[in-house]
């Protein structure tokens, strides 16, 4: 496996820089071939102090790429097979052993290019695969099981929610009769479904993507990972240590928004009530007061920049 086969790192500059501030444990929780990874490591050397970066992954391929990077930087790092969600039971013991705080968390969330290019991993319409979709090829749910066993109702709701598409209904309705004939279990007898359910051809691209985002964030469980992996992650945080999330579609967005806001406002009760003191003070301070956007030169460069949101906050 070449690291060369993974995506460009989104922002990498931008992250790394406003992520590392003192010495400690950096958790890069989306190792993937390890690009914003070797970015961190060289980084470590203008702190002046011992710094260790722990890559976590779920996908050995991933694993295996980022070792290959790595290894030609070099530094103190620590590679761990998890998932993000699992950050505080994977990073706990390491941070331990090495009496280092843990001052940074780094997420690029999403799909690696990797991943959405190889046919056999199921992500993309654009090339015929199984219905995968599973980040952890070890996972016990694929994008099969939710196509052929969900039933019209959940298939509709899951189609809404997680790719907000107005065809929702619609597609779920074609495919509970294609499936009624014979299981669904490649992607592209889904697109064909999909493709022939759209009223409008011109807008069936559109369409794929949402429906294919949807059956992915379903089969990985992306936004309550997402949701645990913040909690954990910024409990896991020295006083000082920042919190780094770089997302690519409004569902999440919006969860690190409301989660970086609720950490970083104070609770002074009912409105009414004078109080001298809140109630509990706010947990941390925004760093960047509005997302980090690519600038043109990255999206010119890098396509998938184009939707890519930075925020980053610090714990007090």
């Amino acid at each position: 496996m070449d690291y060369q086969d993974y995506h460009e790192p989104v922002l990498a500059g931008e992250s790394v820089s406003l992520l590392v501030t003192l010495p400690g444990v950096y958790i890069d929780g989306t190792l993937g071939g390890g690009g914003h990874s070797s970015l961190l490591l060289r980084h470590f050397e203008t702190l002046g102090g011992e710094s260790l970066l722990v890559g976590i992954d779920q996908d050995t391929h991933a694993l295996e790429a980022a070792g290959q990077k790595l290894g030609a930087v070099g530094g103190n790092y620590r590679l761990v097979r998890g998932n993000f969600g699992m950050v505080k039971e994977l990073v706990t013991p390491i941070a331990r052993g090495a009496a280092l705080p843990v001052m940074g968390f780094l997420l690029d969330l999403g799909v690696s290019s990797f991943q959405i290019d190889t046919p056999e991993r199921g992500f993309s319409y654009l090339k015929d695969g199984p219905l995968d979709m599973r980040m952890d090829p070890d996972g016990p749910l694929t994008a099969a099981d939710v196509v052929n066993d969900y039933d019209e109702a959940a298939l509709a709701k899951l189609f809404f929610r997680y790719g907000e598409e107005p065809l929702g209904g619609r597609i779920a309705r074609a495919l509970v009769s294609a499936r009624s004939a014979v299981p669904l279990t490649t992607t592209g007898e889904l697109a064909s479904v999909v493709r022939a359910a759209c009223p409008r051809k011109d807008l069936a691209i559109k369409t794929l993507s949402r429906i294919y985002q949807a059956l992915r964030i379903e089969v990985n469980d992306e936004l309550g990972v997402l949701e645990q992996a913040l909690a954990d992650g910024f409990e896991l945080l020295s006083p000082g240590g920042r919190l780094a999330v770089i997302s690519y579609h409004s569902l999440e967005d919006r969860i690190v928004k409301r989660f970086f806001a609720a950490r970083c406002s104070a609770d002074w009760g009912p409105k009414g009530v004078a109080l001298r003191e809140p109630l509990k003070p706010a947990e941390a301070v925004l760093v960047t007061r509005k997302p980090v956007e690519a600038a043109a030169d990255e999206t010119l460069r890098n396509p998938r920049a184009r939707s890519a949101r930075l925020r980053v906050i610090q714990k007090l």
